[in-house]
């Protein structure tokens, strides 16, 4: 693989996971391929006819109930660490809740009233975390904790930036979001068709796909389910190269297009609640911190830990790399001298239990900690090379970047 050298930044700016699909999709080609009778009888459709019916779709309002599902093949450690289980509890504010989303299943309700006024909330058993956007100010709930989150600076960016999301809500989950995120990310690297039509939430539908030209990702398939009538994308499929159940799955169960109730998003903390301002409340991650509390040379770097780390994108589309450098001048043999020091930190042992087994090439040496999506290359001179790549691949994407 040629290393097509696009930008340097800091390592702390770069995150892994659930905006693969973003980062996984490209270029929109204009070979008809038509949806089949397999599901609805619907009119023949182009790739671009409908890309051009999703952009054109001027629906503001909805309500409905969705469910995410997310298997990253991630290890124990990892799913420890980004918070697993459900959504309630903790932090209300909206950005530790984030990295749980990372993995499990979610259900929530959302509704919308054009960019001004979105709701959505998980249901957790009997615990809910519910994040409000009504005009100037942002609200977010947490009933197991009974925190509450508050921003009203943030509200009136998100009023904005809403105006760009017609249908959005504020985490980034919502089929039409996670669509639009796919969609933006277009370039040469894809083969865009039409697939079967579906029918999501009793709704007939046409299914956008878009697939990698080269192989060695790890994402085999984004296909999209986009409402025949209105063109709003009601559900969201990441599915991988190697088969099994899909990597990311957001679609709607129930959905209406009808206005919501105007006291749909207002909100009075309750009482005895502990209520946190935007400019007090922390906005650490706390996956993030624990992380970067361990001896780790690269992966220090990977999660913000390293100050010195820079990160260099090889390739592009589906092939991307992100080629992280420590700065520490240690590498993978260091940490794993200390992780089996006495009284290191147990996490430590763990994640070096937790790598693959040791690979070598142009690049030197070092080991792949793998997931169904993202695969991390750690070499023994502190060097870290990640994408949503085979490991094959990444290996020679290592080995052409040497």
């Amino acid at each position: 693989m040629a290393a097509n050298v696009k930008t340097s930044r800091k390592a702390s700016r770069y995150a892994v996971p659930v905006v693969v699909v973003g980062v996984a999709v490209a270029t929109v080609g204009l070979i008809p391929a038509f949806a089949n009778a397999s599901g609805p009888d619907l009119p023949k459709v182009t790739a671009q006819q409908l890309i051009e019916k999703i952009a054109a779709s001027d629906t503001q309002q909805l309500s409905g109930t969705a469910k995410i599902s997310t298997d990253l093949g991630l290890p124990k450690l990892a799913t420890g660490l980004l918070g697993g289980g459900g959504v309630a509890g903790g932090s209300a504010n909206p950005e530790d809740k984030l990295t749980q989303l990372a993995t499990g299943t979610h259900t929530f309700k959302v509704a919308a009233d054009g960019p001004d006024r979105q709701r959505i909330t998980f249901l957790d058993g009997k615990d809910e975390y519910s994040l409000i956007h009504n005009g100037d100010e942002v609200w977010g709930y947490d009933s197991k904790s009974n925190e509450v989150f508050h921003d009203k600076e943030a509200g009136a960016k998100a009023g904005q930036k809403g105006k760009e999301h017609k249908t959005a809500d504020r985490l980034g989950t919502s089929p039409a979001q996670l669509a639009e995120e796919a969609l933006k990310a277009a370039g040469p690297t894809t083969d865009v068709s039409v697939g079967d039509t579906a029918q999501v939430a009793g709704r007939d539908a046409y299914q956008l796909v878009l697939k990698p030209k080269a192989s060695g990702s790890t994402i085999g398939s984004v296909q999209i389910a986009v409402d025949a009538k209105n063109g709003v994308p009601l559900r969201v499929q990441v599915l991988s190269s190697q088969g099994g159940k899909p990597i990311l799955d957001a679609g709607f169960s129930k959905v209406d297009f009808a206005k919501p109730a105007a006291d749909t998003f207002t909100f009075t903390p309750p009482k005895g609640a502990k209520v946190q301002e935007g400019s007090d409340a922390s906005h650490g991650d706390k996956a993030q911190r624990r992380m970067d509390s361990l001896p780790i040379p690269g992966l220090n770097g990977l999660t913000g830990g390293g100050a010195k780390g820079e990160t260099t994108v090889l390739g592009e589309g589906w092939g991307a790399v992100a080629r992280i450098d420590s700065g520490t001048g240690k590498g993978l043999k260091d940490f794993e001298g200390k992780a089996n020091e006495k009284g290191a930190p147990k996490e430590a042992k763990q994640l070096l239990d937790s790598l693959g087994d040791k690979v070598n090439g142009k690049f030197g040496s070092g080991r792949i900690f793998s997931t169904r999506v993202v695969n991390a290359l750690i070499t023994d001179d502190g060097k870290v090379y990640v994408g949503a790549l085979t490991k094959d691949a990444l290996v020679q994407a290592a080995n052409a970047a040497k």
